[in-house]
This record gives structure tokens, C-alpha cells and sequence, in this order.
């Protein structure tokens, strides 16, 4: 069985964060910091070397194998912002009604630039999804 490749590291984030090349990207990411650390008062952790995660939980696959991984994060990727929540889809739907300009993936959501979404819908999102994983792990 293969080991996970991102993990928890000890790297700092808001070194990563200035080293963002585009500017937008950056301006972006720091803001996600910070709006993260309000709506979680989690400390943030790099996972693996651009994923910025708040929070520890375990999740199990389907195949049964566990990992560590975090409830809620992003990175401020070259193509878009990639935003890590965990919520299943028929909790996460209404969020993302009323979001505005995303693209949705399996395991993410992608934004362009944080002035194309609601700050208030996400920033619900994101409390919704630490909260229910908070519960779960009680």
C-alpha cells in the first residue's frame, strides 16, 4: 500500500504564502489565511509543500485505509484558488448556489479570485465544515 505524499509539515505558511509569484494569487492566499484562522481559531499547517490546512481529523477511504488529514484549507494554485471543505455534496449544493463564480471538482472547489465569491457564503461554508468534523470527532 502506498504512504500519502502530502502530509502535515513544519514548514512555515505564511513563508510559502510570499513566495507566491502572482500577485492576485498572493493577495488571495493571504486573505484566505486569515479568513480561515477567523472562522476555525485553528493554527494554520502546510501540508505537504502548497496546501495550507486548519484543523486535524481522521478520514477513511472506502477501501477501509485511514490517513490524517485537515477538515478545511486551500492553495493558491497557478491556474485558481483550490479550496479544500469537507462536506458532502447534498450539504455542501446550497453553499455553492449562492457562492458565486466557481468550478466544483471531486475533492475541491476552484475560484479565480476571492472578489468573484460572496465572502459571507463562504465564510459559512467553511464554519459549517469544521463544525460538523468537530462534532464527529466528539
Amino acid at each position: 500500500m502506498s504512504e500519502l505524499k502530502t502530509k502535515a509539515t513544519d514548514l512555515s505558511v505564511e513563508d510559502y504564502l510570499q513566495s507566491v509569484e502572482n500577485p492576485q494569487r498572493k493577495a488571495d492566499g493571504l486573505k484566505l489565511l486569515q479568513l480561515f484562522k477567523e472562522e476555525t481559531g485553528e493554527e494554520p499547517v502546510l501540508w505537504g509543500p502548497s496546501i495550507v490546512g486548519f484543523g486535524k481529523m481522521s478520514y477513511t477511504y472506502a477501501s477501509g485505509k485511514e490517513m490524517e488529514w485537515f477538515p478545511v484549507g486551500f492553495s493558491p494554485r497557478k491556474q485558481s484558488l483550490s479550496i479544500y471543505i469537507m462536506l458532502e455534496n447534498k450539504k455542501l449544493e446550497p453553499f455553492l448556489n449562492k457562492l458565486g463564480k466557481h468550478k466544483k471538482a471531486k475533492g475541491c472547489i476552484y475560484i479565480n479570485k476571492m472578489s468573484d465569491v460572496n465572502e459571507e457564503v463562504f465564510r459559512e461554508m467553511i464554519r459549517t465544515s469544521i463544525n460538523l468534523v468537530r462534532t464527529k470527532n466528539q
